[in-house]
C-alpha cells in the first residue's frame, strides 16, 4: 500500500496504525501540506483504517465551501484508491438534516452548515465516536476578530465538535492566518520575538505532518511553475480627481498600488488576459497533437485556463473579452463565469474539473482553494490580492499534475501576473522553495518566517483611466532531480470509469423516483381512475411516502433503490385508503367507495 503513497501520506498511515493498534495515546494530528500537494487523500487513509480498528465508527468532514463537498465525496469513492487502501467507506455530502449519514460512515458538511445547525452535527457526535477532518483549519480564529464576525461564528459552532471528536484530523497548507490571529485548536508556544507566538510542533499529544513544496516538487506530486510578470504603465485620476501618471505598475508603493488598480480593469488587464489566453491555445493544439486528437476534438488532459478577476463585475468583463477570441459557436460552451452570484456555479465548477468543456473558467475566488481541477494548465493572475497563503492556494490550482495530459516531464504551470513589488517577492519566495534542485532548506523557526504585507484590502478612492502592457519577463525553472520514492500508480482517469459520489446518485435515484410517480398519475389519469388535477401528484406522492415510512428527502440510498423496486411491482392508486382523513386529499377517498368511470 506505502508504496502508492507519497511521503506525508505515508506519515500519516503511520501515525493511524500506531492509533489503530494501542501504540499511542494521541488524538490529535495536524498535517501542514502545501497547496496542491494531496490533502484529499489523508482523510481517506485515516477514517478507513480507525474504522475498520474500532477507533472511530464514523467520519464528518468539514470544508470551507459548498463547491468542495463533492470534491470530497469523491475522494471516498474513487475506484483506484479503494483498491489501493482496500476501503470501502463511503461518505455523503449532507444538507442540514437529520441522519446526515443516511446509512453510510460518514458525512461532509461546510463550516456554515455547522454555523447554521450546530446542534444538530453536535448530536450526531454524541451518538457515535466520530473521527473529525477539519480542512483548511487556518480559517477558523481562537480569538473572535471583530472584523470577521463570520469566521468567529464558525469557530463557536466547531469547537464543540472538536471537544468531542474521538479523533481530530486538522489540515492546512499554512499554519499562519493573515490577520495574525490564532488558529483554533492549535497548540502554541512563545515565539523568538517579543509578543510573538508560533505553532508548538512539538506539543504533548499532537501528531504533525509536514509536506513542504520541495518535497512535493522532489516526488513530482506538484509541477514546476513558470511565472509571467508583466509590466505596464497606468492613469488615473486621485483622491483629488488630478490626472496621475503614467506610472508603471512595479513602481514603488506609492504609485504601484493605484496602478494596479487601474491596470486590472482597463487595457493592461485585456493585454494579460490574451497573453494568457494564447498560451492556453498553443498548449491545447500542441497536446493536441501529442494525443493524435483531430483538430477541433476535445478530450480530458489538454490543459485549461483558470482565470481570477478582482471582482465580479470585471469578472463579467473578461469573460466577454474571452468570448470575442473564440468562435462564436463555441464561445458559451467553452468560456464560462463561476461567481457567488451565478445561480449555476457549482454545475459550472463541477464540469470544469470533470469534462473536457468548458476549458476556460473565470471566477473571483470561488475556485482557487481547494478546486481540485488537475487539468488547469495556466493561470491569469489578474487579482490585487497579495496574501502569501491566497496566493499559494491560487498558483496550486495549475501545479496539479493531469495524468492524462501524458508524462510528467512534459507539464508545467503557467502563471501570468501583474509585476507588481508584493507579488514579485511573493514569487520569489517561491522560486526559493522550488529550486532547480528542489533542495530541502534546514527548517527555520516560525518566528523567522518572512511575510509579506497584505497588500490592498482597501483600494484607494481613485477613478482609473487608461492602461498599457509594457514588457513581459519569464521566470522558468527546470524540475527537481529523478526522486527514487513512488508516485500514484493508480490508473490514469480515461482508464477507468469515475465513481458516482453518493450525494449525485442519490439525486439521481430521488429524480427516478419522480418520475415513476409521474409515470403512474398520467396512466391513472388516463384510465379514469382518478379526476385529472394538479393535486394528483401530492396526492400520490403524499401516498407513497406513508407506504414507504419516510419521505424521498430523508431517505438512505439502499431505502431509495427499495423504493424503486417497490415501485415497479405496485401501484400507488391501490394505497389511496392511507390518505383517508386527510382534507387535503378528499378526492382520494371517494374514489375508493366507487369508481370513477361509474360515476362519469
Amino acid at each position: 500500500m506505502h508504496r502508492a503513497l507519497r511521503s506525508h501520506q505515508q506519515q500519516l498511515a503511520g501515525v493511524v496504525e500506531a492509533i489503530a493498534t494501542g501504540q499511542t495515546e494521541l488524538r490529535d494530528i495536524l498535517a501542514a501540506v502545501t497547496p496542491g500537494g494531496g490533502k484529499s487523500l489523508l482523510p481517506v487513509i485515516a477514517a478507513a483504517r480507525l474504522i475498520w480498528a474500532g477507533i472511530v465508527e464514523r467520519v464528518c468532514w468539514i470544508v470551507p465551501r459548498d463547491s468542495l463537498r463533492l470534491q470530497a465525496e469523491e475522494a471516498f469513492a474513487d475506484p483506484n484508491w479503494r483498491l489501493a487502501l482496500d476501503h470501502a467507506v463511503s461518505v455523503r455530502a449532507a444538507e442540514n438534516a437529520p441522519d446526515p449519514c443516511r446509512g453510510l460512515q460518514g458525512w461532509i458538511t461546510t463550516y456554515q452548515g455547522v454555523a447554521a445547525a450546530p446542534e444538530l452535527h453536535l448530536a450526531e457526535f454524541r451518538k457515535q465516536k466520530t473521527l473529525l477532518v477539519v480542512d483548511e483549519v487556518h480559517h477558523l480564529p481562537a480569538e473572535a476578530d471583530p472584523d470577521a464576525p463570520e469566521e468567529a461564528a464558525w469557530s463557536r459552532a466547531i469547537l464543540p465538535l472538536l471537544e468531542h471528536a474521538a479523533v481530530r484530523l486538522l489540515l492546512s497548507g499554512t499554519l499562519e492566518r493573515a490577520d495574525g490571529r490564532p488558529i483554533l485548536w492549535l497548540p502554541y508556544r512563545r515565539g523568538q520575538g517579543a509578543r510573538t507566538r508560533e505553532v508548538d510542533l512539538q506539543a504533548p499529544g499532537f501528531a504533525v505532518i509536514g509536506y513542504s513544496r520541495a518535497q512535493a516538487l522532489a516526488e513530482k506530486a506538484v509541477l514546476p511553475v513558470d511565472f509571467g510578470a508583466l509590466d505596464g504603465e497606468a492613469e488615473w485620476l486621485d483622491e483629488e480627481r488630478r490626472r496621475t501618471g503614467p506610472h508603471p505598475v512595479s513602481g514603488p508603493p506609492e504609485v504601484g498600488r493605484a496602478a494596479l488598480f487601474t491596470a486590472l480593469r482597463t487595457g493592461f488587464a485585456q493585454d494579460l488576459l490574451r497573453r494568457a489566453f494564447a498560451q492556453t491555445r498553443d498548449l491545447r493544439t500542441e497536446r493536441r497533437a501529442r494525443l493524435g486528437l483531430p483538430p477541433g476534438e476535445t478530450a480530458m488532459g489538454l490543459g485549461k485556463l483558470l482565470v481570477v478577476a478582482p471582482d465580479q463585475e470585471n469578472a463579467r468583463r473578461y469573460l466577454d473579452w474571452l468570448r470575442e477570441w473564440l468562435p462564436k459557436g463555441q464561445a458559451d460552451t467553452v468560456a464560462r463565469i463561476a461567481t457567488s452570484d451565478e445561480r449555476d456555479a457549482q454545475e459550472v465548477l463541477a464540469a470544469f474539473r470533470l469534462r473536457p468543456e468548458p476549458s476556460v473558467l473565470v471566477t473571483v475566488a470561488m475556485a482557487y482553494e481547494g478546486l481540485d481541477a488537475p487539468s488547469v494548465s495556466v493561470c491569469a493572475a489578474l487579482t490585487h490580492i497579495r496574501s502569501r497563503a491566497w496566493l499559494e492556494q491560487m498558483i496550486a490550482r495549475a501545479t496539479r499534475v493531469d495524468f492524462a495530459a501524458g508524462p510528467y516531464e512534459t507539464q508545467r504551470a503557467v502563471v501570468l501576473h501583474p509585476d507588481d513589488l508584493l507579488f514579485r517577492k511573493f514569487r520569489e519566495r517561491i522560486e526559493r522553495e522550488q529550486g532547480t534542485l528542489a533542495r530541502e532548506k534546514a527548517r527555520r523557526r516560525q518566528g523567522e518566517l518572512p511575510g509579506l504585507p497584505e497588500g490592498m484590502e482597501r483600494e484607494a478612492p481613485i477613478i482609473p483611466l487608461a492602461s498599457n502592457a509594457t514588457a513581459m519577463h519569464w521566470h522558468r525553472l527546470a524540475p527537481g532531480p529523478e526522486f527514487a520514492a513512488a508516485r500514484p500508480e493508480h490508473a490514469r482517469p480515461e482508464e477507468t470509469a469515475p465513481a458516482e459520489a453518493p450525494s449525485v446518485r442519490e439525486r439521481a435515484l430521488r429524480s427516478r423516483i419522480g418520475q415513476m410517480v409521474a409515470a403512474q398519475v398520467l396512466e391513472d389519469e388516463g384510465g379514469l381512475r382518478i379526476p385529472r388535477g394538479a393535486v394528483a401528484h401530492h396526492a400520490y406522492s403524499a401516498a407513497l411516502k406513508r407506504v414507504m415510512g419516510k419521505g424521498r428527502a430523508e431517505m438512505t440510498l439502499a431505502e431509495l433503490e427499495s423504493t424503486i423496486a417497490w415501485l415497479e411491482r405496485n401501484r400507488i392508486g391501490d394505497h389511496l385508503h392511507l390518505l383517508e382523513g386527510d382534507p387535503r386529499y378528499g378526492w382520494s377517498v371517494r374514489q375508493r367507495r366507487f369508481d370513477f368511470r361509474t360515476e362519469g
